[in-house]
């Protein structure tokens, strides 16, 4: 497989090299070999990996990255990357010998199609191949549109290609945040909102929201139901506020492992000081169920301004 999977990488560039875009959109080998898509726009820059489709960074010109990486973070096939935006789908959590968060952000997507509009936007185009080894999921037909200009514009569309059964999955865009300090940040936008908390300890129970913007001061895992609402990240030692505007998404997602939660060894504890991830999807009691023919698109916008 390994083997299968190197070979898959050296031919990529040749196979894509049409979807090239001169000084707007490039290809390279990213780290551990994988191929990497390189975008540069007037306002901002952003790297792609096919693996998983997996946005790993974006950052406006002359500003810190808007996305958090792991330093420790694998870069191999078949090994999730940790941090940037990982694609969950088509299910949320962990799953008994299933990689956790869903096949897609393992899966080396294909890039289809690549376009710059006459202000510099750059769009890029991914589908997620069919798996022979997945006959259950055959039904599933993923794209991923990412548009990067002075926002970072992502677009998950979920359809059901089945002819007579109704498929049911979950979606969620996992967003790691790139912050100054974790101890001057807040979250806002989430106020009054109750939530059910899956931090160490707490099994999952309902929980009334906080009436003030939130600050995190210990491991936090909570899931807010039936929330629509726009978040705004607030960060004083950046002196910016990062917005995450969100459409068709149903829950919002906010985690910190903090120093307590036991993760795998591409992710150093102390490396939560500098990271928030708000995520946005359709999870758990917002799980979605495609009848037959039907799409659900799920989009997040990414943008960000000077704290005020």
């Amino acid at each position: 497989m390994a083997e299968k999977y190197l070979m898959e990488i050296t031919l990529l560039p040749e196979k894509l090299r049409r979807l090239a875009i001169p000084g707007r959109l490039e290809f390279a080998n990213g780290h551990g070999g994988l191929p990497l898509v390189k975008v540069h726009t007037p306002w901002s820059t952003a790297e792609i990996y096919l693996l998983g489709a997996h946005v790993a960074g974006f950052q406006k010109n002359g500003g810190p990255p808007l996305l958090f990486m792991s330093a420790r973070s694998y870069f191999a096939g078949g090994k999730a990357i940790r941090g940037g935006v990982p694609i969950c789908l088509p299910w949320f959590g962990p799953r008994d010998g299933e990689p956790a968060h869903g096949f897609a952000r393992v899966a080396s997507w294909e890039m289809v199609e690549t376009a710059a509009a006459p202000d510099g936007a750059v769009t890029i185009r991914f589908r997620l191949p069919e798996d022979p080894a997945r006959p259950d999921w055959s039904a599933l037909h993923a794209e991923y549109v990412v548009t990067v200009a002075e926002t970072l514009a992502l677009e998950l569309t979920a359809a059901n290609a089945s002819a007579d059964q109704t498929l049911t999955l979950e979606n969620c865009l996992h967003t790691y945040f790139q912050v100054g300090d974790l101890g001057a940040v807040a979250l806002a936008g989430l106020e009054g909102a109750p939530f059910d908390d899956f931090a160490a300890g707490a099994g999952g129970a309902r929980r009334p929201g906080d009436m003030a913007p939130l600050a995190i001061t210990r491991e936090t895992n909570r899931v807010y139901p039936d929330n629509t609402a726009t978040v705004e990240i607030r960060d004083a030692k950046f002196n910016r506020v990062i917005r995450v505007e969100k459409f068709n998404s149903r829950s919002t997602v906010v985690w910190n492992p903090w120093t307590t939660q036991k993760l795998p060894e591409d992710f150093d504890p102390a490396e939560h000081q500098h990271m928030v991830c708000v995520e946005s999807g359709n999870v758990k009691q917002n799980q979605l169920s495609l009848p037959p023919g039907k799409i659900s698109t799920l989009k997040v916008v990414l943008g960000s301004s000077p704290l005020k």
